[in-house]
């Protein structure tokens, strides 16, 4: 695709035809969950309707069709981070799995108690209570880097943060609050001077912008498949090698084990060393159909719309003097969580907002560490896609407008 056409891309994604209480759909929850273009469609359509089998095990042609182009996702995922091996990239159901595997399958074994792990306090959920449950029960001890007044992480508050018992840095490329993407490469190049693995959580910025495993030198580096315009419960993350070395397999079954008797076992090479039993057949060739999609779009190009798209909405919003926006980085993506003055919840935006079609999130957004440090309990959060127009973000602030009345 040589120009962003954005209504050929929006004609591509069915929902987007529907309508919601009697008003076209404008999804703006693209933080928690994207839309699925028809090629993805097809393809798990056609995964299920003609080419369905289990993958690795069998000899018959269905099973040869089905792992050959299950295994291919693994060179579309390398491709698409510019991994620098296909192994390096593990299958999974999404980031809370990576996250977790290298909790249990890297981390738990390694580390005592009084070690430590930095954590932004930006982080999601799933980048969190993996380490709490090292800290419950291995003594581990986390370190939080809060952001400052705008939203910034400011990398050397990361690193000013390390000291020798500083065993892992576990960070958000992108929040899925405030939209601020932090400069990973910066981190990652101090960590490594002092001999500190980074994990990076990938799952909001893989989707917005090119990402480069290499040059952001990361260790870890999760995606998840459903918000990159691909099925739910796919995923993978990339662990590079010198990583793979130090970790055991974390699930046991089918497929990551080479012999198995009755006192003794031994396990299957990497990738599939961590990948046990019948997997996501099906989701991840969703998911390599996605992945494809964006690469044919552009990366570049998407990220270039969907600024353009951040710099409206920013300057619509900021014209409205009683919404409160969350965050105001420089490096801010099209992810605008805010609240209104007054008595308004969040929960009572989003309901007024649904009424005239729009899709937004209330809640905490799975960071309540951020909440906190925020000083709110919940926002409402607009979040933009590939296929989001300014038409979309003048509709959003009718209806935020139509809130203010209600409501103040």
């Amino acid at each position: 695709m040589t120009m962003y056409d954005i209504q050929k891309i929006r004609a591509e994604f069915p929902i987007l035809k529907r309508e919601v209480n009697g008003k076209p759909l404008v999804y703006l929850d693209n933080g928690a969950s994207a839309q699925k273009p028809q090629v993805v469609i097809d393809a798990v359509t056609r995964g299920y309707a003609e080419d369905y089998a289990n993958v690795h095990r069998g000899l018959h042609y269905l099973s040869n069709l089905s792992t050959e182009k299950y295994e291919a996702v693994r060179g579309t995922i390398k491709t698409f981070l510019n991994a620098a091996h296909e192994d390096e990239i593990l299958f999974n159901s999404g980031t809370t799995e990576g996250i977790n595997l290298v909790s249990y399958g890297w981390a738990a074994p390694r580390l005592q108690a009084g070690d430590e792990i930095i954590l932004s306090v930006m982080e999601h959920h799933a980048n969190i209570v993996p380490w709490h449950f090292l800290r419950e029960r291995q003594g581990v001890v986390l370190k939080w880097v809060d952001t400052d007044v705008n939203g910034d992480l400011d990398p050397q508050a990361v690193i000013d943060a390390i000291t020798p018992k500083t065993k892992l840095i576990a960070i958000t490329h992108m929040s899925n609050v405030l939209g601020t993407v932090v400069d990973v490469k910066t981190i990652t190049k101090a960590a490594r001077e002092n001999g500190v693995p980074v994990l990076v959580d990938g799952s909001q910025s893989a989707v917005h912008m090119p990402v480069d495993v290499q040059d952001l030198g990361a260790d870890f580096f999760a995606i998840t498949g459903h918000k990159l315009y691909g099925p739910s419960s796919s995923g993978a993350i990339y662990i590079s090698k010198e990583r793979q070395a130090e970790m055991r397999p974390f699930f046991g079954g089918g497929d990551m084990i080479r012999t198995v008797a009755k006192d003794v076992v031994t396990y299957n090479d990497p990738p599939h060393k961590f990948e046990a039993g019948t997997p996501g057949i099906v989701q991840m060739i969703g998911l390599g159909a996605a992945l494809e999609y964006m690469m044919d779009v552009g990366m570049e190009n998407i990220s270039a719309h969907e600024t353009a798209l951040r710099d409206y909405a920013q300057d619509k919003l900021n014209g409205l003097n009683w919404l409160n926006i969350q965050g105001n980085s420089k490096t801010k993506g099209a992810i605008f969580s805010f609240t209104l003055e007054g008595a308004a919840h969040p929960h009572d935006i989003s309901t007024v907002v649904d009424q005239r079609g729009i899709a937004v999130r209330a809640g905490h957004h799975c960071a309540q560490p951020l909440m906190a440090h925020l000083g709110v309990s919940a926002t409402c959060r607009a979040s933009f896609g590939m296929y989001n127009t300014t038409e979309e973000v003048d509709k959003l602030v009718s209806a935020l407008e139509l809130c203010n009345e209600l409501f103040n």
